[in-house]
C-alpha cells in the first residue's frame, strides 16, 4: 500500500485536535477516554481470538512453536509476551519466542529502516528451522510493515499456518493469513502513535492468546499458575501458597514437600495429592500431559478446593 494517509492509523483523531490547550487534568481525561473504548473493540474480536488459542494450543501441544513478529512497539510487545511465558508457565525459552525488526537493539532504540527490510524476517525465521508444525502470528499496528507481512509470506511458502494482527481494517484486506485480528481502536490521540490505543489493544490480545493457549494445555489448575519457576522469594511464596492451596497443607508441609520435589510445584502436588514419591508422580504427570488435575483425577483424588 503507496497511500498510507488512509490508513486508519495515520487518520487525525477529532477528540484530541485541542489536547495542547487544556490543563494537565483535562489532558488526562481525554486520553483517558480514548483509551477506555479499546477494551470494546478488542471484545470485539473475540471469535478470531478465539480461532488463535486453538491454534496455538494445538501447535504447541504437537511439538511446535509460536513466533511474534513485529517492528517497533509491535515488536517490543512481541518479545515482551514471549519473555514472560517462561516464568509464569514453566515452558522452555524456545516455545515462544519474539522476533523483532532490527534484532535485540531495536528493544531499546529505534533501528531506522528496520521495518521495510522484507527478507530479514524470512532469514530469522529460517534460522529457526521454521516448519509446518510451528504458527507464526504477525502484529503490525498499521497493517502494511514490511517486516511482517514478509514474514507471514514466507511462512506460509513453509506450510506454517498464521496469524495477523492490525488496527487498520483497509489494510488487512491485503494480507492473507490464516486467522486475522483486527480491533478498530480508532485514529490514536496524537495522530499516528500507535504506542498508544493500538498498542494497548496489542497487550490485551497477546495477553489472551499467551495465556489462553497455556490454559488449554494445562499449565494452571483453575486460575492458579502450578508450572510457575520458583526462582525468586516471591515466586517461592507463590508456590508454597499455591501447594497449600490445592492440598490444605500447612506453609511448612508446604515448603517441604516442594523441596522433596525438587522445586516442581506439579510433581509437589501430584506426590501430596495421590501419595506418590517424586518418580511415580513425574510419571503420572507425563501420562496425563503434565495436567495436574488429570493426574488427581485418574487417582480417585481431588484438591482440597475444587467446587463441587
Amino acid at each position: 500500500m503507496g497511500n498510507w494517509s488512509k490508513l486508519q492509523t495515520e487518520q487525525r483523531n477529532p477528540a484530541t485536535e485541542h489536547i495542547d490547550e487544556v490543563s494537565t487534568l483535562a489532558m488526562l481525561a481525554i486520553i483517558n477516554r480514548e483509551d477506555a473504548l479499546v477494551p470494546a473493540a478488542v471484545a470485539a474480536q473475540l471469535a478470531p481470538i478465539a480461532e488463535a488459542v486453538n491454534l496455538v494450543a494445538s501447535q504447541l501441544g504437537n511439538g511446535g512453536r509460536l513466533f511474534y513478529l513485529g517492528a517497533g512497539s509491535s515488536g517490543r510487545l512481541g518479545v515482551l509476551d514471549a519473555a514472560e511465558c517462561p516464568p509464569t508457565f514453566g515452558v522452555n525459552p524456545q516455545l515462544v519466542q519474539g522476533l523483532i525488526a532490527g534484532g535485540p537493539t531495536a528493544l531499546r532504540q529505534a533501528v531506522e529502516g528496520a521495518e521495510d527490510d522484507r527478507a530479514a524476517a524470512a532469514s530469522q525465521l529460517a534460522r529457526q528451522g521454521l516448519g509446518p508444525a510451528d504458527v507464526v502470528m504477525g502484529i503490525a499496528a498499521s497493517g502494511v510493515t514490511p517486516f511482517v507481512i514478509s514474514g507471514l509470506e514466507y511462512a506460509a511458502q513453509q506450510g506454517c499456518p498464521t496469524i495477523f494482527f492490525t488496527c487498520s481494517p483497509t489494510a488487512a484486506e491485503s494480507v492473507a493469513a490464516s486467522i486475522k485480528i483486527v480491533p478498530k481502536v480508532g485514529p490514536e490521540v496524537i495522530t499516528g502513535s500507535t504506542r498508544m490505543k493500538a498498542g494497548t489493544a496489542t497487550k490485551l490480545v497477546l495477553n489472551m492468546i499467551s495465556t489462553g493457549a497455556m490454559v488449554k494445555l494445562g499449565k494452571t489448575y483453575g486460575n492458579l499458575m502450578v508450572d510457575l519457576q520458583p526462582t525468586n522469594a516471591k515466586l517461592r511464596d507463590r508456590a508454597e501458597r499455591i501447594f497449600s492451596a490445592l492440598t490444605g497443607a500447612s506453609p511448612q508441609v508446604a515448603a517441604a514437600r516442594l523441596q522433596a520435589a525438587e522445586g516442581g510445584l506439579k510433581r509437589a502436588l501430584v506426590m501430596e495429592l495421590c501419595q506418590l514419591d517424586r518418580t511415580q508422580a513425574q510419571h503420572l504427570l507425563d501420562t496425563c500431559g503434565g495436567r495436574v488435575k488429570a493426574a488427581a483425577v485418574s487417582t480417585g483424588v481431588a484438591p482440597c478446593n475444587t467446587p463441587t
